[in-house]
């Protein structure tokens, strides 16, 4: 049986993140959901009033004998940016904060080492948070691979699709045969 290992990121609008991540060799899953709030089982309504404290994350269920931790969180952090306060293109608000949630030790160990290999690389200081992982929450279905399965939508077209590119772009010996 294949050993498998849970990250949980968030940049942005969590649909963008998880349309990224999921083309990825090595990357099994993705769920979008959201995590380091206070509100129990929060709602997507709930979350994007700002007032939960929680933010738009996806949870990614990989390989690392296919990827690593590290490798997986260099493609996360040069596909959006990691520079702006609680902000992503248009959406604004704590909900859609940079952000990594560790597991344990050694992925705050090599989420603070990405980030300072990284640092130099930006105009701006990076204010990516890097946070000890809180229950996460599950986002409703309609949220769930929706990039994929709304590929003409306005949003998917003009926003995820670009960041999409941009990955092929950088790391097109990372995707899977079928993105390639």
């Amino acid at each position: 049986m294949m050993n498998k290992e849970i990250a949980t990121v968030g940049g942005g609008c969590f649909w963008c993140v998880e349309a990224v991540v999921q083309r990825l060799q090595g990357v099994e899953s993705v769920v979008s959901g959201y995590a380091g709030g206070t509100t129990k089982n929060p709602t997507y309504r709930e979350v994007c009033t700002g007032n939960t404290g929680h933010a738009e994350v996806v949870q990614i269920t990989f390989d690392p004998s296919q990827i690593s931790y590290k490798d997986l969180l260099t493609v996360f952090m040069t596909t959006h940016d990691p520079t702006t306060l609680n902000r992503q293109g248009a959406d604004r608000g704590t909900q859609y904060r940079s952000v990594i949630f560790y597991a344990d030790d050694t992925q705050k160990a090599i989420s603070e080492a990405v980030l300072e290999e990284l640092a130099d690389t930006f105009d701006d200081p990076i204010v990516t948070q890097v946070l000890p992982l809180p229950v996460f929450y599950e986002a409703e279905q309609e949220h769930q691979n929706y990039y994929n399965t709304h590929p003409d939508a306005g949003f998917c077209s003009m926003v995820i699709g670009p960041k999409v590119q941009k990955l092929r772009k950088l790391y097109a010996q990372r995707l899977k045969p079928a993105e390639a």
